[in-house]
């Protein structure tokens, strides 16, 4: 039986902007690092103990090796224990946000990275 989500893939165009901006500007760090002949990829998670992480590959080196994959951006919402204040951090480092929006789970934004992929954060305190 599958008991926890482990890594999210996530196929960008440049993996040195990606690490950057999810270590620089969102506070993640690089819990691994592959590169070997075939490919290179970089694991990043809130914290050495999240439980679960994200993988950037290069995008079109696994187009290249896996025909008819999926590429696109999953959908990942993120949780916080305070919407405001990382509202604040990021609008201050100039990411692009969406609005905060009240939902009958919690309030919730989205924000993008450098490549235009868009994400959730929603409020669980």
């Amino acid at each position: 039986m599958i008991n926890k989500l482990g890594q999210v893939m996530l196929y960008v165009n440049n993996q040195d902007q990606a690490v950057q901006f999810w270590t620089e500007k969102l506070g993640f760090r690089v819990i691994s690092e592959e590169n070997n002949e075939h490919m290179r990829w970089i694991e990043v998670a809130p914290a050495k103990d999240a439980g679960s992480s994200i993988v950037l590959h290069d995008k079109e080196t696994v187009a290249k090796m896996s025909e008819g994959l999926n590429l696109g951006t999953p959908s990942l919402m993120f949780f916080t224990e305070d919407v405001d204040a990382l509202y604040r951090d990021l609008t201050d480092k100039q990411i692009t946000v969406g609005e905060i929006v009240e939902l009958p789970t919690g309030r919730v934004f989205n924000f993008a990275d450098d490549e235009a992929n868009y994400f959730a954060v929603m409020e669980k305190k």
